[in-house]
């Protein structure tokens, strides 16, 4: 993957979309240059607003502006924050 193109992306492109969702409340792009994998972790205020981004299509379009970049099939998963400081 070519790291340098992902970032901007997501900085330029995929950020900025997300604001715009309802409950959008912050993400990290985590990087590693070596093997040029990448793990985007993106805050919703609450589950709802997660799956309504979801199904309004927001992911999947941003996903497709990544998409050429991508060296293997994305996995979406789903957690809860338990503990944060």
């Amino acid at each position: 993957m070519d790291v340098a193109e992902a970032v901007r992306i997501y900085r330029h492109e995929v950020i900025p979309s997300a604001k715009e969702e309802r409950g959008f409340s912050g993400a990290l792009l985590l990087t590693d240059q070596d093997t040029g994998e990448a793990v985007s972790i993106s805050f919703w205020a609450s589950e709802d607003d997660m799956h309504t981004s979801e199904f309004s299509g927001f992911y999947h379009k941003k996903l497709t502006e990544l998409d050429k970049l991508f060296i293997s099939t994305p996995v979406r998963k789903h957690y809860e924050v338990s503990v944060q400081e």
